[in-house]
């Protein structure tokens, strides 16, 4: 089959590999359909290893080369023993965490940071292939009236859901995204869902600026133009927002969030980045303001599928691109790497590879 495989240097090609073996206890092949670029992917591409180890994963032995892809939509092909809740032909998303169920953090229900866990396209072979191996534990099936490609943006949805519930966001809250990229779109819609009043942006696209006015945004703030914390001061009427959502990963912005949230408000951290912040204890304790980090999901597939379903939640206008396998070095990741110009999440048509 063909797939688009990382090796270290780092490198990415389109080539031919074997299919995966049968499936084993509590796994399952599944049949990709779209499968989406994540940010995480990028950063593999270009400066990787990130999060990929270049020895054998403790837990799946898998190691360099890897195929990526972890945002992905497809149907059950084959299921390993364990699996008899699953049927061929079943159209699913997965949850890609493998987890050993083992550690403190497994037996407490906190599998997203398992001692030795980590994610399909990562620590295993991924979805920018025809076929991938998964874990069962992690298959949501498909309604009817969720096609596959909405399907393929569950995963980050479910990031975003995780990272709402984490900022404990509720009816009347107020809300700051800082930077509206995929992960900060998919925030918003995750805010709205949960019933939070008033949703405002910083980003200094004026194209992601106008998409998040369209997705529901209260406003959306040039932070280049104008001082953010400021703005939405005012707008909250001198209280600040109850929690800042910062999905860049700039260690500068976590340092400003942390200073524009209300007093006893929270700064959820969504984006990783790779440089050190500077933060001052008397702009947290005297203020009693609390900083999260928030990291993938936890058992949040199943109700961003049921969100997706009930027509609460449409990403759709998050689609920006769909391109073939064979066309996703130079049509996705060289576009996203380069800065991503007007896209926002480009999905790759692997049965058009």
């Amino acid at each position: 089959m063909r797939a688009l495989v990382w090796r270290p240097g780092p490198s990415l090609t389109y080539e031919m590999v074997p299919e995966p073996p049968p499936p084993g206890r509590d796994q399952a092949i599944v049949e990709v359909a779209f499968c989406g670029i994540c940010g995480t992917d990028v950063s593999e591409y270009t400066h990787g290893p990130v999060m990929i180890r270049p020895g054998p994963h403790p837990l799946t032995g898998a190691r360099p080369p890897m195929i990526l892809g972890h945002e992905f939509s497809g149907r059950v092909v084959a299921t390993g023993p364990g699996a008899e809740r699953l049927r061929a032909g079943q159209r699913v998303v997965t949850d890609p965490c493998w987890r050993c169920g083992q550690c403190y953090w497994c037996r407490r229900g906190d599998y997203q940071i398992c001692k030795v866990g980590g994610s399909v396209g990562l620590a295993s072979d991924g979805a920018l292939a025809r076929y991938v191996t998964v874990p069962t534990e992690g298959l949501v099936p498909l309604p009817d009236s969720v096609d596959d490609q909405t399907a393929a943006l569950t995963e980050p949805l479910a990031v975003a859901l995780h990272a709402v519930g984490r900022g404990e966001v509720g009816a009347g809250s107020r809300v700051l995204i800082q930077g509206f990229g995929p992960v900060g779109a998919a925030v918003l819609l995750a805010a709205r869902a949960r019933g939070a009043e008033d949703v405002f942006v910083s980003e200094p696209s004026a194209g992601r600026r106008q998409l998040a006015g369209s997705m529901g945004a209260s406003a959306a703030y040039d932070p280049a133009a104008c001082s953010v914390r400021t703005e939405v001061y005012r707008e909250t009427g001198k209280v600040g927002p109850d929690v800042i959502f910062e999905c860049t990963g700039i260690p500068g912005l976590l340092e400003e969030s942390v200073s524009s949230v209300r007093k006893g408000g929270k700064v959820v951290m969504v984006g990783i980045g790779h440089g050190n912040a500077q933060l001052s204890g008397w702009q947290i304790v005297p203020y009693e303001r609390e900083i999260i980090g928030s990291l993938g999901y936890r058992n949040d597939l199943p109700r961003v599928v049921e969100l997706l379903a009930s027509g609460q939640i449409d990403p759709r206008p998050l689609i920006t691109s769909v391109v073939s396998l064979r066309s996703a070095i130079s049509g996705a990741f060289d576009v996203l790497a380069g800065g991503g110009g007007r896209e926002m999440k480009i999905l790759i048509d692997v049965q058009a590879s």
